[in-house]
């Protein structure tokens, strides 16, 4: 941990209050973060409208989620390239598909294949974006206010959560999923400028030709290596893959629910997940309260209990109220869990290696995401959404107590 703060502090960073590029930065991710709520609520409706198939989505869904098998290529790419020519190419990359999906659907022109072909390409893309971006805060932060940003994109990432959903549920309502998706496109490209205006540290790392396959191999080992040597990055990863392998299956099958199962109309389905928002506005501001408090790792804990709790709740009940309660208790816990895991992922990495560290971590802890996602809409054409909701909720209550075996296997 001492080589990644020293590694850090190498290069002069400014001090929070006055680091403008970073809140700039920030600023880039509410806009697209915003946009992509409004896909999530946009996306399923169209599968719908498509085919009427819950297994339709749960194939688009695995689609979007098999790029996770390359994840730990990322890693090396975003610590061996330019990190912000890296973000922009991704940004502007995304932002043309999903134009391309809503207009498309806006002329009836759009098939299914359309949207599988993009879910992969979307899949890749964000995959190497959010390994970029997570190594690129450190080389713009002091060390001490790591926790202090990560909680703040979390509450930037929730405000979206609020705002999106009810937004996207409007502009379908009023006009067309098509036209929401177009309007998701421009918040990649305002994402885009954000990036253009601020300066990601950068230091070029020039190979032989002939040795530069064996250097990323090499790249990929050494991540691997770290992580499963550092305790504390090994046992949360594999404690997040079994309880995001039940929140995916929740997930995928949740828009569907809600329009199918529960007969919402799209703005009460915006509704319902913008509140959630709210919960995870509440979520991101009391992580940094805990923090003085208690573990990372305790927070994690009842955060993954609680949020377990309240998928089951979602799966077995119809009460609107009762549904935007169990949401907001379950983004809550999210929101409490996340910055944690970056900070603690942060924290015990060095500068050089971060990169790759989150990649490893990534693709520990999604591997198993399309076939949750599969899993989910193959379950719900036999046995309903609900049931499926409710065994996703159970999984991930159990990832809470696998975390406490853990810790107590690493203690002894």
């Amino acid at each position: 941990m001492e080589s990644a703060i020293s590694s850090r502090n190498k290069r002069q960073k400014l001090e929070l209050k006055r680091n403008y590029p970073i809140f700039r930065y920030l600023g880039g991710n509410l806009i697209s973060f915003c946009g992509d709520q409004i896909y999530l609520v946009a996306l399923p409706l169209i599968v719908l409208a498509i085919t009427g198939s819950p297994l339709s989505m749960g194939i688009f869904a695995a689609l979007e989620r098999l790029p996770n098998i390359l994840i730990p290529l990322t890693g090396p790419l975003a610590d061996r390239l330019n990190r912000k020519a890296v973000l922009l190419v991704c940004d502007f990359c995304r932002g043309l598909i999903v134009a391309g999906i809503g207009i498309l659907f806006t002329l009836e022109q759009l098939e299914m294949w359309h949207l599988y072909a993009s879910a992969v390409i979307l899949g890749i893309l964000t995959q190497l974006y959010s390994t970029t971006q997570f190594a690129s805060i450190p080389t713009l932060v002091q060390n001490k206010d790591l926790h202090t940003i990560n909680s703040f994109q979390s509450i930037i990432f929730n405000t979206g959560v609020l705002v999106g959903p009810t937004l996207g549920g409007l502009i379908i309502s009023l006009f067309h999923p098509g036209y929401a998706l177009i309007i998701n496109s421009f918040s990649f490209f305002l994402a885009f400028c954000a990036v253009a205006t601020i300066t990601i540290p950068y230091e070029k790392q020039l190979k032989a030709k002939d040795k530069i396959l064996i250097s990323f191999l090499s790249d990929l080992k050494v991540g691997f290596e770290f992580v499963f040597k550092t305790k504390i990055l090994n046992y949360t990863n594999i404690v997040l893959m079994i309880s995001t392998f039940g929140t995916t299956l929740f997930l995928t099958v949740l828009i569907f629910h809600l329009k199918s199962t529960v007969q919402l109309g799209e703005i009460k389905i915006g509704i319902l997940l913008s509140i959630g928002g709210i919960g995870a506005i509440v979520g991101s501001l009391l992580t940094n309260i805990f923090k003085k408090y208690v573990s990372y790792l305790k927070i994690v804990f009842f955060s993954l209990l609680m949020g377990g709790l309240s998928i089951i709740l979602f799966g077995a009940t119809t009460s609107y109220l009762l549904l935007i309660i169990a949401n907001a208790i379950g983004t809550m816990s999210v929101a409490l869990i996340n910055p944690c895991i970056r900070t603690i992922r942060q924290t015990n990495t060095p500068e050089h290696l971060l990169g790759r560290v989150q990649a490893t971590s990534r693709f520990i802890t999604w591997t198993l995401l399309p076939a949750s996602a599969l899993l989910a809409g193959g379950l719900s054409s036999l046995v309903g959404t609900s049931s499926v909701i409710i065994i996703g909720g159970v999984i991930c209550s159990l990832s809470a107590f696998i975390l406490l075996c853990l810790i107590k296997f690493s203690h002894n």
